[in-house]
Formats: C-alpha cells, sequence, structure tokens
C-alpha cells in the first residue's frame, strides 16, 4: 500500500485561473518529486475598477510519501 501526502499550494496569473492553477503545480513541482494528481480546491481574483487583475487557484497536490527503511 502506498501512502499520498497532500498540500495546499496557491498559484497566481494575470491572464487566467488556468495559468494560476498551473503555477502552482510547476512551482510544487519545483521541490517535490512523482507528484500523482493535482485538484483546483478555489478560485479566486482580485478586482479593481471592474477589472479582475489577478487569478488565484488553491491547487491540493498529492505525491507518494517515501518510505525509508528503519534500522
Amino acid at each position: 500500500m502506498t501512502a499520498v501526502k497532500v498540500i495546499k499550494v496557491m498559484g497566481t496569473s494575470e491572464e487566467s485561473w488556468q495559468d494560476a492553477a498551473e503555477e502552482a503545480y510547476r512551482e510544487a513541482s519545483r521541490t517535490i518529486e512523482n507528484i500523482s494528481g493535482v485538484e483546483v480546491e478555489d478560485w479566486t481574483a482580485d478586482v479593481e475598477g471592474g477589472e479582475i487583475t489577478q487569478y488565484r487557484a488553491t491547487v491540493e497536490v498529492a505525491f507518494p510519501v517515501e518510505q525509508e527503511a528503519r534500522s
């Protein structure tokens, strides 16, 4: 059986929610190996002057827990 760890990461973009979600994944993948899945938990945005200025995506990132042999 494989144990999986899940963390939350927030990505931002000035273009779209999809870009924000992809940014969250890209940044997580810089320090986490073997990401097995992502789930978008929340979409939010900043609005100024009647326009969206920044998109945010909160993403749950799943990856297997590395098991070390115990002595």
